[in-house]
């Protein structure tokens, strides 16, 4: 007998195959508990296509607003503004989740029900992140959402429900939570031919692609029409060319688990002369060699840290090679420190970044280098770019240019914060001066970091840096601990995805008679947690000794004008 997981699978697909979906050297199948269902390699093939999606299938903002039944109400909507692009295909997750006898219904069952992003965490999976910039990100999210939900989006979906009968069908915030988390976890940005989203504008002697278009099978019916090209346009992200950029989901395509090593990538075939099947998303091997027969076939979703995949995905990865370290000035600080006016004009002229991002890769050419350094071409361009920012030639380039990981963009917003009332007076001057005495010249961005630059030098906001980085560290280790805390930790655990998981690993850790070598039980999204609360303490350490270390090369040479 064919058990549930078996069983939707099955009939999920059927639901592809009657949607016109080609699996020809691919199957789906269960993974695990953490990764869900994933792709597997079925069959060789010679010319690497392994899946056919027809965009058709796709869940993008057309297809709401193309909607035979949801489309009238969702278009009135969009064009008086009360709803986004990506609130309409969450509106749309949201009802056909609740609808009964729904046509996604299939797809929607292979979904998963729960998802280990931070705002499915219990609260004490929550305190876990506390110090960290997702726990303030969560936090906030959570109560925007909760906040869209009561204001508009619980009416709006009565609203769409009561339209084929289901008036009488309970709308709570955690389906709403679940259709967010869908779109973000599994959402891809589509590089559409523009005869798809507008084919009247396609010849009509282009045999192929109008037969294509004059056959189109939406799982809803409906076409796109004239009347209706300025409401799908202001649906679309981007409009370049002969190319519309649009977000949706794809279903099966979108069962790939991501992996640093992908094996395959995705593509668009707009002509159907790559898969026979014009205007289709497909999913080709990359792979040197030919894939062996159940090997997972993964993707990437691109160079993330795992603030970002926890954040989106709800997964993390160990020593991910692209982590990164945000750091910030708080804005509403400004107006605390001296001539916050002044500083604030300056910093305004300049469009100050008053955050910067700090890849983990900053670091292999930093003064601490943790593996083989890299050539020096980028960091001769950035001697040269700081060199040329003196004017007088007085403040020469610091022997350290060529180490200091911090983007100047955030250095420079520093150097002004930090300013004293000095060289707040002499940059001034300066400018004054380069302006003319009937300020016959327009300052630019530049000449006011060059002023800048060339009054302050780097102390101050090296000095201001290493304070903020030692605050981020405080805050990182006032409820866990440190570095190595969360080391001492992680050791000997087992992850449980699930009460399943717990019953079976409690029943099976009772049967053992060494209590020294039992493992600790701990749920995933606390394992996540604390995997990425432990990285950015590492990254935090390191670049806190990259700017402690700069800081002290910069006193020592007194690079004053």
């Amino acid at each position: 007998m064919a058990s549930p997981a078996e069983t939707k699978l099955e009939t999920f697909m059927q639901w592809l195959q009657a949607n016109g979906v080609e699996l020809r050297g691919c199957k789906i199948k269960w993974c695990d508990s953490k990764r869900g269902f994933g792709i597997f390699s079925d069959k060789d093939v010679s010319d690497g296509v392994l899946l056919v999606v027809p965009l058709d299938l796709a869940i993008t903002p057309m297809r709401v607003l193309q909607d035979p039944l949801l489309g009238p109400a969702c278009r009135e909507m969009f064009e008086e503004g009360d709803v986004d692009d990506r609130l309409l295909m969450m509106l749309l997750l949201t009802v056909e989740r609740l609808r009964k006898n729904s046509l996604w219904k299939p797809y929607f069952d292979m979904l998963p029900t729960t998802f280990g992003n931070p705002l499915w965490f219990s609260d004490g999976e929550l305190q876990e992140l506390r110090g960290t910039t997702l726990y303030r990100a969560t936090e906030l999210q959570k109560k925007s959402l909760l906040s869209l939900y009561e204001t508009k989006v619980k009416d709006i979906v009565k609203k769409l429900l009561a339209l084929d009968g289901n008036s009488e069908i309970e709308v709570c915030f955690e389906d709403f939570l679940w259709a967010n988390s869908v779109f973000w976890s599994r959402a891809l940005n589509i590089p559409m031919p523009r005869s798809y989203v507008f084919p009247e504008l396609q010849d009509a002697h282009d045999g192929c692609i109008s037969e294509a278009l004059e056959n189109r099978q939406f799982i809803t019916g409906s076409q796109v029409n004239t009347s209706n090209n300025l409401i799908i346009e202001a649906a679309c992200n981007t409009i370049t060319g002969d190319t519309v950029y649009v977000e949706g989901l794809v279903p099966g395509i979108d069962f790939c688990n991501h992996d640093l090593k992908p094996i395959a990538t995705w593509e668009i075939d707009g002509t159907g002369l790559t898969t026979g099947v014009p205007f289709s998303m497909y999913l080709i091997s990359a792979a040197q060699s030919p894939l062996q027969i159940d090997q997972e076939i993964s993707i990437s979703y691109g160079n993330k840290g795992n603030e970002e995949l926890l954040y989106l995905y709800g997964f993390v990865m160990n020593d991910n090679t692209d982590d990164y370290l945000m750091v910030h000035y708080p804005a509403e600080a400004i107006n605390a420190i001296s001539f916050s006016e002044s500083k604030s004009q300056l910093l305004e002229v300049q469009k100050a970044e008053m955050r910067c991002l700090l890849p983990k890769t900053l670091l292999d050419n930093g003064f601490f280098p943790p593996g083989t350094q890299n050539s020096g071409e980028n960091n001769k361009d950035k001697a040269d770019q700081v060199c040329n920012y003196s004017w007088s030639g007085q403040r020469k380039m610091p022997s350290y240019v060529n180490k200091l990981v911090f983007p100047e963009k955030f250095m420079t917003t520093l150097r002004t914060i930090a300013m004293q009332e000095d060289e707040l007076f002499k940059v001034s001057s300066m400018l004054e001066e380069l302006a003319g005495p009937e300020r016959e010249r327009q300052l630019s961005d530049t000449d006011v970091q060059s002023a800048i630059w060339e009054v302050c030098g780097d102390s101050g906001a090296l000095q201001l840096l290493v304070d903020l980085l030692r605050v981020k560290m405080m805050d990182l280790e006032e409820s866990s601990g440190t570095e190595d805390s969360d080391i001492d930790v992680l050791k000997n655990v087992l992850i449980i995805d699930n009460q399943e998981d717990s019953k079976q690993c409690t029943n099976t850790l009772s049967t053992k008679t060494n209590d020294s070598e039992e493992p600790k039980l701990m749920s995933r999204n606390k394992w996540s947690a604390i995997v990425y609360r432990g990285g950015q303490k590492q990254l935090t350490r390191l670049f806190l000794k990259e700017a402690e270390h700069a800081l002290q090369l910069s006193l020592n040479e007194d690079v004053t004008c």
